[in-house]
């Protein structure tokens, strides 16, 4: 089993970012070719992993994706996603972008999943969203299955929007030893600004970890998103914060000297009483190093 008392700090610091941009609606070339620009930006600053926004390849585009799959959606080793691999092989940077996904030869359905590239280009095992908001339940199936992606010592959690939204889900992957919780996202201007503000500095502090989210700017699949990607410190402190409007990449150092002194002032993980095999269960470990 796997969990927060058995999970070690990690001993160096690990630099991430989260990138911010408005995805061309239906244009998967040209959100790629996005997707590689601000990935070498990102390694230009130091970063060994970039997440991006939800669904990005394709923009959130629910009609589109559901009206084409094999246009808007992606397989398991989808050979338009080369320049990504490429990316990560020559910056050596783990990348981290959103993307509808079906399963081999069109079976299983469609998921909203996380592409996941480690540091030599290599595409491991997505993450899929787990908690479909109410309008994606007509066309997408819900993950069943968390994420945990190991690099330089650092483990971090995936989720993707939604997710972020029920205590459970993050609660669980710190139970998981996550030092980090990462999530590709679409928040609005309305709600979702709101949202956003009240959700991830408590994901942060009730598990004393990192938070990362990397939000859309502009219009995507008839909503008007607010930026503002941010990474929360494990006190819930922001530690870096984009614009509401601009595309940006920001970054932040995950740093293990402040994460153990947060856990030694703030215990509340520790004491969480709730540990049983379940809890390890349903969690995959994929390493990125």
């Amino acid at each position: 089993m796997l969990n927060n008392k058995q999970a070690p700090l990690p001993r160096a610091p690990l630099r991430i970012a989260a990138a911010q941009a408005q995805p061309v609606s239906g244009d998967v070339t040209a959100n790629i070719a996005r997707t590689v620009e601000l990935a070498g930006i990102a390694a230009d600053h130091g970063a060994k992993l970039v997440v991006f926004p939800e669904k990005f390849l394709s923009g959130y585009e629910p009609d589109l994706i559901a009206g084409d799959p094999a246009k808007y959606a992606f397989d398991r080793d989808d050979a338009r996603l080369e320049p990504i691999r490429d990316i990560c092989r020559e910056r050596e940077i783990a990348v981290i972008v959103g993307a509808a996904t079906r399963g081999v030869g069109g079976a299983n359905g469609l998921h909203i999943s996380s592409l996941v590239f480690n540091r030599s280009g290599e595409q491991i095992e997505p993450y899929h969203k787990q908690h479909l908001y109410s309008g994606e339940t007509k066309i997408y199936r819900p993950g069943t299955q968390g994420c945990m992606l190991e690099i330089d010592g650092w483990r971090l959690a995936l989720g993707v929007c939604y997710d972020s939204g029920f205590p459970e889900h993050a609660r669980r992957a710190a139970v998981n030893g996550a030092h980090a919780y990462l999530v590709s996202a679409l928040f609005s201007v309305k709600s979702g600004y709101h949202q956003s503000r009240i959700w991830f500095p408590a994901r942060a502090f009730d598990n004393t970890m990192y938070v990362l989210l990397s939000n859309h700017v502009g219009t995507t699949g008839g909503w008007e998103t607010c930026g503002a990607s941010a990474i929360w410190g494990p006190y819930g402190d922001v530690v870096e914060e984009a614009s509401r409007e601009q595309e940006e990449v920001i970054t932040a150092l995950l740093d293990p000297a402040v994460l153990a002194d947060v856990r030694e002032r703030e215990t509340v993980l520790a004491d969480f009483k709730a540990y049983g095999d379940d809890a390890a269960a349903d969690y995959v470990v994929c390493h990125l190093d």
